[in-house]
């Protein structure tokens, strides 16, 4: 055979052996994913099952119980909690985007970093991430498998019952994080603070409380004063605590809890936007960590989050952001006075619980158009839509025409063919919503096998 044609043979069957193991890898990342969504379905189907004891719902004799079954649950895993540095962040507003700014800084110098946040706006994994990355859908159901023989005992003859939801993506979390080798944890709480599953952390490096208002009232209280109590419970011992909170009297309030317990204390002003004073108060955390000026300003520089004023097409412009409170609902609209459009086409949906009439006086007097809608998530009540609609209309701008729609997805279509190119298309009202309808743009599959929402 001529040496051409050898060249030509052994060329072809490298491209052969090259096609095979795309193939096969193709293959096994399809069933790591198909694994994946069941691990997931499991842990969401057992919030089908009664438990005597719910943090969420205020379902407790004693809340102290839940950081019992946390911690139990926690030293059958081998407590992989021991030896991190942590930074815990909680607050109405703000904390999820501090808490990836900070876990930012610290890789930017050098640094292994967990994160752990809630809610998911694409997929489960994104709540668990080590520098920047989520967990692999593989090791997710790896570790999922590996903790239900626990969990079968745990539901049979636990001596504080099953782990909840949550309790068991914090668990998932730091037993990641261990194995990982990550030196630093960033936890942002669930809800409140000083009953939350991720209060177990007993010697934060940092804590932070970005700002207070009325969220959880069920939960934590129906003032200022008992929501501010509540997630003053992270502040501990040789902690450094920081704060946006802009109220004196509140920040006081944090001043001498830090005194009280032997914590430092530092308030950050709040600053003209919403998002400067979360840079401002991540900046801050960071340098108590150790990390260097110049990785805080490209962590900032590159901070980069979903569904938070998150602009995912340009014409029309399309804004995903998930704020689902009064304060949140505030900064979006603060934001949308700094961005240049003919028409504002507001598709929105919330949860039934959280301060509809509120949010929606935000907002609404900003809109041409408002198609209000639902989530479909499993396991949460979303707010009825033709029951936003009505609301809506008390504060709707001459000439503007609103419709209900119980597809999102229909919703979004309905604003997208009737906006013209210079229009604005806002999504907002839960993170819910907006992550349901950003898979339109990113879609779950691509974001578990790139490990990222981008």
């Amino acid at each position: 055979m001529r040496p051409a044609a050898r060249h030509a043979v052994v060329g072809a069957g490298a491209a052969m052996y090259d096609v095979r193991s795309m193939a096969r890898e193709k293959q096994a990342a399809a069933h790591d994913i198909a694994r994946y969504r069941r691990a997931v379905r499991f842990l969401e189907g057992l919030s089908n099952l009664p438990q005597e004891q719910n943090y969420m719902r205020g379902k407790a004799r004693d809340p102290s119980i839940f950081l019992k079954r946390t911690r139990f649950f926690l030293d059958a895993l081998g407590a992989p909690d021991r030896g991190l540095k942590y930074v815990h962040i909680t607050g109405t507003a703000g904390k999820g985007t501090v808490a990836a700014m900070v876990a930012g800084a610290l890789a930017a110098d050098g640094r292994r970093v967990g994160l752990f946040t809630s809610p998911f706006v694409t997929t489960s994994a994104e709540k668990i991430q080590v520098n920047g990355r989520f967990i692999p859908a593989g090791e997710f159901a790896d570790m999922v498998e590996e903790m239900q023989p626990m969990l079968d005992t745990l539901q049979k003859e636990g001596p504080y019952g099953r782990p909840s939801y949550f309790e068991l993506f914090l668990a998932l979390a730091l037993l990641y994080f261990k194995r990982k080798k990550c030196e630093w944890a960033v936890l942002e709480v669930g809800a409140g603070g000083r009953y939350d599953a991720t209060n177990v952390v007993e010697k934060p490096v940092a804590t932070a409380i970005t700002n207070i208002d009325y969220d959880h009232v069920r939960l934590l209280g129906n003032t200022l004063q008992k929501i501010a109590s509540d997630k003053a419970g992270i502040i501990k011992r040789g902690s450094h605590f920081f704060t946006a909170e802009g109220r004196p009297s509140i920040a006081s309030f944090f001043e001498k809890e830090c005194r009280r317990v032997g914590a430092s204390f530092t308030r950050i002003s709040p600053q003209a936007s919403h998002n400067q004073t979360n840079i401002e108060l991540a900046g801050a955390i960071a340098r108590v960590a150790g990390v260097r000026e110049g990785a805080v300003a490209r962590a900032v520089r590159n901070a980069k989050l979903p569904c938070r004023f998150e602009i995912v097409q340009k014409r029309p412009l399309v804004i995903l952001d998930g704020a689902h409170n009064r304060i949140k609902m505030r900064a979006v609209r603060n934001d949308m006075e700094q961005v240049e459009y003919h028409r504002l086409h507001l598709v929105l949906g919330m949860a039934r619980k959280r301060e509809r009439e509120a949010m929606l006086e935000e907002i609404v007097p900003r809109a041409d158009f408002f198609y209000a809608t639902r989530f479909q998530t499993l396991g949460q009540e979303a707010a009825d839509p033709a029951y936003l609609l009505a609301k809506a209309r008390q504060s709707m701008k001459k000439g503007a025409n609103g419709g209900v729609y119980l597809d999102p997805g229909r919703a979004l279509e309905a604003a997208l063919k009737r906006a013209r190119a210079d229009d604005a298309v806002l999504v907002t009202g839960s993170f819910y919503l907006a992550g349901e309808l950003r898979e339109r743009w990113y879609p779950e599959e691509r974001a578990l096998k790139r490990r990222s929402n981008f």
